[in-house]
């Protein structure tokens, strides 16, 4: 009996009149073509085909199939184009095989509610429906579980997507402008129909009108269609912003999970070292030329930071950029902008940045009751940062490092950022004045008042630098 190797050979050379290809097996070559056999398969031998089993009389009796080998090969193929298009990167490893059901924590408490997290994570990937809502701080598990849930899915041959928010308005501005190669709709389309979609971060995005209304487009269309999503938060849902909330927090859709876990250091809300900026609040700061002896330009100047400071208070969007001497009044305003957040039950982290890198450092501490990765995550992602007193930190190239990948992934994110400094912007480091100094994003104010709590005269220095601010009052 012939091998089946000579059969298809002679299958080869076999055409009808028109030249088209009269053999079956024809297709199944085109097959080998695109997935080479395993040479050493015990099976085909290397061939790539088999006899069908079938009896006598069989329609398929005779003809020559695919070996199991081939089928094997595809279905990795078809499994590695999935996880190219999921985008999950280097986040395809985190497996539920990899993750402890019970989770880090040596709390009883806690483990038995990652364990309820991680089961109803499991039982999510297997049957996808409606939308699953992992929230809580950081370092607790939820990505984790989020690109677990993406992994079950791809292996069961269906696409999933994987994106951050910040990420996702990003690729949207870019497909949108004018340079674009594709047409303008193709990926916000991609992402509103994807079979399941992982939105991670969700909170820290950019909250300018267009970034508001592209978010909520997508969230809206998956909501109304009821197409599976997983939203991974830190923010607690009902202090997101109210179209997201009402969405997020619906029982008949959604299934909210909270992870606990230790929580991050530091927390939403004044530690004790800040007391004194407990207290400074918009109606105490003192817009009045008693409290020293101001020109009319110094209060003009003044009073124009003042309304910038409450107007962002009020609808946090870009940066906000405060220049003075000391005890100019911009430590007030920023820990102000604070303050009317909390009054509002809304996230935002007052930080002096010489302590920042202290505590930074002091995680490399075997004693430490957080980790870096804890602490500089959860300070670079919150969803409104005030950097105090920044450039008054020591300038080593670890220091300079640090606040530069903080403060370069904020303005990458468009994430709401104040900054108060006693140095003018030509005097920071060109790779953070840059962005500070960005019209596009920066409000950068030189505040001309002197140090109210000195004798100082009003004429002595101020940070006025040779590069042009945005507003100068």
């Amino acid at each position: 009996m012939e091998h089946i190797s000579e059969i298809l050979k002679k299958a080869r050379t076999r055409t009808n009149t028109s030249g088209e290809n009269t053999d079956k097996s024809s297709s199944a070559e085109n097959i080998s073509r695109a997935n080479p056999p395993k040479a050493d398969c015990p099976i085909c031998r290397g061939v790539g085909f088999v006899y069908a089993n079938v009896p006598l009389g069989h329609p398929d009796f005779g003809k020559a199939i695919p070996c199991r080998c081939l089928r094997e090969r595809s279905d990795k193929e078809r499994e590695a184009n999935l996880i190219r298009y999921s985008n999950l990167g280097a986040l395809v490893q985190l497996t539920f095989e990899k993750l402890n059901p019970d989770g880090k924590s040596d709390n009883p408490a806690e483990k038995e509610n990652f364990h309820e997290a991680y089961e109803k994570a499991r039982e999510y990937a297997c049957e996808p429906k409606g939308w699953f809502i992992l929230t809580g701080p950081s370092g607790t598990g939820k990505t984790h579980l989020a690109a677990a849930i993406a992994g079950e899915f791809i292996k069961s041959g269906r696409p999933a997507l994987f994106i951050t928010a910040p990420d996702l308005l990003e690729k949207l501005r870019v497909s949108f402008s004018p340079e674009a190669e594709a047409p303008n709709d193709n990926f916000l389309e991609r992402v509103k129909n994807v079979p399941l979609l992982i939105l991670d971060d969700l909170g820290v995005q950019s909250s300018t009108p267009w970034a508001k209304e592209k978010l909520d487009q997508l969230i809206n269309y998956r909501f109304v269609a009821e197409l599976p999503t997983v939203v991974v938060t830190a923010t607690p849902p009902d202090e997101l912003d109210d179209r997201l909330r009402t969405r997020l927090t619906d029982s008949r859709l959604c299934q909210v999970i909270s992870l606990g876990g230790k929580k991050t250091s530091p927390e939403y809300g004044w530690g004790e070292e800040f007391q004194l900026q407990k207290e400074m609040i918009f109606p105490r700061f003192q817009l009045d030329p008693k409290r020293v002896k101001l020109s009319e330009e110094q209060l003009a100047n003044l009073k124009s930071v003042y309304d910038a400071a409450h107007r962002f208070a009020e609808s946090p969007e870009g940066w906000l950029v405060l220049m003075g001497v000391n005890g100019c009044g911009k430590t007030h305003l920023a820990a102000a902008i604070v303050n009317y957040r909390y009054q509002l039950k809304k996230p935002a982290l007052f930080i002096f940045v010489p302590d920042f890198l202290d505590h930074l450092r002091s995680t490399f501490s075997p004693d430490s009751s957080i980790t870096y990765d804890e602490l500089f995550e959860s300070v670079k992602k919150t969803p409104l940062l005030i950097l105090d007193d920044f450039g008054e930190q020591a300038s080593t190239p670890w220091a300079q490092e640090k606040l530069y990948q903080v403060v370069n992934y904020r303005y990458n994110s468009r994430l709401p950022t104040v900054i108060t400094t006693s140095k003018s912007l030509d005097e920071i480091e060109d790779r953070i004045s840059s962005r500070l100094s960005d019209i596009s994003l920066s409000n950068a104010f030189a505040i001309k008042a002197p140090d109210y709590r000195s004798s100082r005269k009003p004429n002595e220095k101020k940070p006025s630098g040779g590069r042009k601010t945005r507003y100068e009052g």
